[in-house]
This record gives structure tokens, sequence and C-alpha cells, in this order.
């Protein structure tokens, strides 16, 4: 720490801005492993070392000693004249500087660097600092040296390789290709050689495909968009390209075209989009869908002045047909419903299933007079009886609609007010419809007096932290806990979070709640540190209200401070809805990170599901909802989207949690699948701590 000290004395006593004092701590605190030096640029020119990171002084073969002295007072004359030519380079060309150098090792070897200079300015305009930043890349030098010297070994590299790989002339004709180019096409070798690249092109990517070639045959290696490739048999494959010059003697005689068959990963994209925005029981469109579609159309409405209407529908005593017939009649009368419905989608009219036996329906360019006649039509085609097991059953929807922009300007508020009007409607005898009002209002009693409850129920020591274990499938063990929120009113009892976490979110109280559960759970950590528990983590559920929040970052941070706990033994569980703003979320994930927490998406494929997010967030592990566990014995829907979430899992090196296990099937088929853990009623319900610890911290 005495080279800290000592550039940091430097920096104050030359009453420098915080601009060098960033690039420096950055650097440290990213651990990187490229060698860093920040010079000090004197008279002369001389060139003083203010500090040298771990990598630098062990590469370089430095010491700590050599802080405050020059290139030639510390390294051999050769390196130290070429690297003062280099530096007092820059400064006559004041820019950034890049360069490569090498030169022979002790033991034989040779080293190969990429260096990069920076000049950092004063208030007078004046360079007085250099930041020199030192890449290894002597392994990549060096294969490409082999692979050019050595005909054997690129023989090995290009034949065995697992991508298909053409190496073509720069007019595009085949010169060799290697076996898996012969797979991926159908043709045997002898048959592509010869040829042109461009028959194995789709029409549609050829202009680009040619474009592509062009930039390479300039000498840039690329790595192109994803385009179809032609199979012998007709069929389209989707394929990643990369383009690479061949270069011999500075002339570029030729292209690789390297090839990765994309199709299965293409296969499970478009399930995984499907799954985003579809209703598994039904196919329809999902509330995900609805979302975009609704925030899609209030954005064009809002340019050309035009009417919507949203339709919110319930089926009339459906509740009651599903608990006498049993959920899978019940799921087969929601599956003829939606057919029902569908016969009436169009471009100006699709139809949602948002869960249960709730609907919605979008109609666009529309008025009140032409919502109410399209109306008339939904009740008559459910004046029809369904047919179940040779049973007749008559089920009549319930309607309540609200109109872009009378009733609302967002998305929220549409919703909103579509469901109060069918709330209206369910009051005044069902089976009919009702356009909203700016005067209902759903104040009910009992919820104002729940609110008034929950607002007392942290003072009263009402509200508790229950820990349910997650299952690791390989040993056994439960090494992770999920901290779940628990609500004990003195007069109500037991109250359902289904009933008091939404309450809390609309009425704000979620933030103080939710920070008193992330305290609550760091000071049980604490607890079970000073026990001598250890290596074990426990995710506490962020509200979305709350992970937007600027205090939660912060409020975290202080937490783990202030109870002096492990970062790495919390995790945190965000649901796919906070991925709507990537620009908010980024940000806020990456501060998490920085604390040292996991980070996991709950609720994995109800929502927001993009591939997308999972590519750009930095997320450690997806738990499969519930809803799709239930099922997967007797649902190959259900099945295969659990089986493609853990396998997608995987291949982004994401731990993976599957909740809602309550049987030995179930966990046999996830044990089958290679999940990583599990959790559900099968092994634990939600318990105390005290229970938790004796019935599983004690067996770790």
């Amino acid at each position: 720490m005495s080279q800290f000290n000592h550039l940091t004395n430097e920096l104050e006593i030359d009453m420098v801005d915080t601009k060098i004092q960033k690039i420096i701590f950055d650097i440290i605190f990213q651990h990187i492993k490229d060698m860093v030096y920040v010079m000090k640029v004197e008279d002369g020119p001389k060139f003083r070392y203010l500090f040298i990171n771990e990598s630098g002084m062990r590469q370089a073969r430095l010491s700590i000693e050599c802080i405050g002295k020059t290139f030639q007072e510390v390294l051999p004359d050769e390196i130290a004249g070429f690297l003062h030519r280099k530096y007092e380079k820059l400064l006559q060309t004041k820019d950034i500087m890049i360069f490569d150098d090498h030169f022979d090792l002790e033991d034989g070897g040779y080293y190969y660097g990429e260096t990069i200079l920076t000049p950092i300015y004063n208030d007078q305009n004046r360079i007085c600092y250099i930041v020199g930043i030192t890449r290894d890349v002597t392994e990549w030098t060096m294969e490409k040296k082999r692979i050019v010297e050595n005909e054997q070994r690129y023989r090995s590299i290009v034949d065995h390789n697992l991508d298909a790989i053409f190496i073509i002339s720069p007019e595009g004709k085949i010169l060799e290709a290697n076996p898996a180019a012969a797979s991926l096409t159908g043709y045997i070798e002898e048959s592509i050689i010869n040829r042109s690249i461009y028959d194995f092109i789709n029409d549609r990517d050829i202009e680009n495909f040619k474009e592509l070639l062009e930039r390479t045959c300039s000498g840039y290696a690329l790595e192109s968009f994803d385009c179809k490739l032609s199979h012998c048999n007709g069929q389209l494959l989707t394929v990643q390209m990369k383009t690479v010059p061949i270069i011999v003697y500075h002339e570029i005689t030729g292209l690789y075209v390297i090839l990765k068959d994309l199709s299965e990963q293409e296969k499970n994209i478009e399930l995984i989009k499907f799954m985003a925005f579809h209703d598994q029981l039904t196919g329809l469109y999902n509330r995900r869908a609805l979302l975009e579609d609704l925030n899609e159309n209030i954005y064009r409405a809002a340019k050309r002045t035009k009417e919507f209407a949203l339709l919110s529908i319930d089926l009339d005593r459906f509740k009651y047909l599903n608990d006498t017939l049993g959920h899978l009649a019940g799921d087969e009368i929601l599956k003829r419903v939606a057919e029902r419905m569908s016969q009436f989608q169009n471009d100006h009219c699709t139809i949602y299933r948002l869960g249960g036996d709730e609907f919605s329906i979008l109609l666009l360019n529309t008025n009140r007079q032409e919502v109410s006649k399209f109306v008339a039509k939904l009740f008559a085609a459910f004046s029809k009886s369904l047919y179940f097991n040779s049973q007749e059953y008559f089920i009549s929807p319930s309607v309540g609609i609200s109109m872009y922009p009378n009733d609302g300007k967002d998305a929220e508020m549409l919703i909103k007010n579509a469901d109060e009007a069918l709330f209206r409607v369910k009051e005044r005898g069902k089976a009919h419809y009702q356009f909203y009002r700016t005067d209902m209002n759903s104040a009910f009693t009992n919820v104002v007096t729940l609110e008034t409850h929950l607002r007392r129920a942290i003072e009263k020591n009402e509200l508790m932290v229950y820990y349910q274990p997650q299952i690791d499938m390989k040993s056994g063990k439960a090494k992770s806990f999920e901290a779940l929120l628990r609500w004990k009113d003195t007069e109500f009892g037991f109250i359902s979070p289904g009933v008091f976490i939404p309450l809390a979110e609309d009425t704000g109280l979620i933030l103080s709640i939710g920070y008193w559960v992330i305290e609550t759970v760091c000071q049980q950590i604490k607890y079970w540190t000073d026990k001598g528990y250890s290596d074990y983590r426990v995710a506490i559920n962020i509200s979305p209200k709350q992970f937007q929040h600027p205090n939660l970052v912060p409020f975290i941070q202080f937490m783990i401070e202030q109870y002096n706990i492990k970062a790495s033994s919390i995790e945190i569980e965000i649901t796919e809805g906070v991925m709507n703003d990537t620009k908010e979320t980024i940000p806020i994930l990456k501060k998490l990170k920085q604390l040292g927490l996991s980070i996991s998406i709950d609720d994995f494929g109800t929502g927001y599901s993009s591939l997308n997010y999972i590519k750009q967030f930095p997320i450690d592990g997806l738990k499969i909802d519930q809803s799709f566990i239930r099922d997967i014995m007797d649902d190959k829907k259900n099945a295969a989207i659990t089986s493609t979430i853990i396998h997608l899992g995987k291949s982004l090196g994401l731990e993976v949690i599957a909740e809602g296990v309550e049987n030995k099937r179930q966990v046999d088929f996830l044990l089958k699948e290679e999940c990583h853990k599990i959790q559900g009623f099968f092994y634990s319900r939600p318990i105390p701590a005290f229970e938790l610890e004796k019935q599983f911290l004690t067996k770790n």
C-alpha cells in the first residue's frame, strides 16, 4: 500500500483534479491482469514511476523500491532507451499512442506486449503524467506464428474444427473445405471445391455477405450477422459467420469463412420468445404482450389522435366449474374459450389471456358505438354451449371497457379502469358489459382496514422472515435459502403475501417493508456467522419499486458494513418486470455486483423473458417459476420449457433453481435434466430461522 500513499501524496501536492485519480483507482479495483504504470513527466524529459500495479511489478520484475525512479535507474539500458523514446514521442504527438514490443526472456522464450500510452494534462494543458497499460499478447502472437510455420498443426485446427471452415479466394471461389463444412452443407468435400461460396448463401443475405467479404479483403477479420445457409436438401440453416483474411507475406491471398450452426440455438430462442409473449395453456398472447401492445398503440394513437378500447373479461362462475370439475377440466374449458374468442382476432383485434379466467381484448381504431357492437357479437358467441367429456356447459363473460384517451393515457391506467368497470359488472349481476365512468370508486372497507393494519405492522413486530432451503441436487445439501416475508396480524392472523404484498406495492409501503427485510436478514446472517456457520447464501426478494429507489444500493452496503457480514452471503432476487428499462436497470445491477452480491431472476419465463437482458445484465442465476414445475410430468410443453430454461442457463454459465417442487417425480425429472438446485415443499416449507438452523445449518 506504500505506493498508493506515494501516488496519492504526489497527486495532492500537484493539486491534480480527480481525473487521474479516478483512472488509477478504477484500474486498481478491477484487478486487471494487464501491466499498469503511471509515470510523472519531468523536464529533460524524464519519466519517473509513480505507480506500478502488481502485474506490472511481477512481469517486469520490478519492486516497490522502483517507485520514484526513472526508466534508466531500474531497467536494462536497451529496454530503458526503447521506452524512453516511445514516451518522448508521445510528448511530441500529444495524443494516445499504441505500440508493440517484444524481447527475449532468460529462459529462451519470448515476450510480446501491446502498450497503450495515455497522456494526462494539467490545468496549463501540459502533459504532466502518462498512463501506460501493457497487455501480454505473447500467447496469441506465438500461436499465430506456429500456425504459419507449422502446416501440420494448421491442418489439425482446420480439419478437426467443429465449426465449418471454407477457404476461399477473394472472388468467392471455394479452395478448401473441412469435414465440418461438408457435414453442415450435406455435400461431400470434393463436390464443394471450386464452387462459389455464394451458391450456399440465401439470396436475401447475399448483398450483406458480399459487403462482408469486401471488408475482409481489406484486411479485417470480422464477426458477422446471422445468415441463412442452404443445405443440399433445400433446408435453410441459421449460421453465425466469421471471416478472417489469409495474409501471406503481407498480401491477402484468400479468406477463411467460419460458420457455426445456430439452428438449434435459434429454435431455443424462438421458444423463449414464444414463452415471453404467449400464454402457455391457450397459446394466446399474455400480459407482457398486452403491456407492450398498449404502450406501442398509445404512442401511435397519440400522434394520430385515434381512439382504441381495452376490454377486461372474466368468465362468470368459472371458479365454481373449476372447483367442481377439477383443474384439468377447467384448463380444457379455458382452451375452448380461447378458441371461441380467437375467431374475432384480426389486424384490429387482439386477444390476451392474463391468467386464470382473466382475458383482455384490444380493439384498435374504434369508438364506443363500434365497441358496443363488438361486445354484442362476443356475447352471441358465448350463447352457444361448450362441450367437454360429452357434457354440455354454458359460460358467460363479464366485460369492463376503458377507452383511450378518455379513460387513461398510459397502459397502467387503462388496465386499472377497465378492471374497475369489470368489477361494477360483477357487482351488478355479471353477464353484461360496462364502460368505465370517472365516478367509479373501488375503495373497499376491508382494503382500507388492511392498509391501516399494514402501516403499523413493523412497529408492532407483526412482520417476520421465514426461510426456505434450496437443495443442491449433486450434494443433497442446503447451502442457500430464500428469505420470505410473513405477516401475522393481531386481529386477522396470518395474511397471505399474495394479499398484502400488492397492497404494499400500491401504497408505497413496500419501500419501508423492503428495507426492514434487508436489515432483518443481515442481522440473522450476523447471528449465524457468530455461531460459526459459514459458506451459505440467503436470497432476498426486491420489489420493482424498491429496485428503482436510489437508496437501495447504499442501504445494502451500509447494512453489510454495519453487521460486518460477507456480501457473498447475500443474493438479490428480482423479477423480470424490472428489465423493461435497461438504462436504469444495468447501472443498479452493476453497483450491486460491485458490492459482491449475487443476482438472480425470479419467476423466469412468466414476465419479460428476453435473451437480450440475459446477455446484457450481470446476473448469476435463473429461477424457474413454479407454474412450469407444477405440471412437468403431465404437460409436455411445460416439461419442454423447463428443460429449455435449464439448458439455456447452463450454457450461459448461470445457476438454475426450480421452485415449487412438491413430489418425487418432479425431483427425478429435474435431476435427470441436471438442474442445479430445487426449492419447494418436497424438502421443506418456509420455516422460522431457528428451525432452519436446527434442520439444515447444523447438518452442513
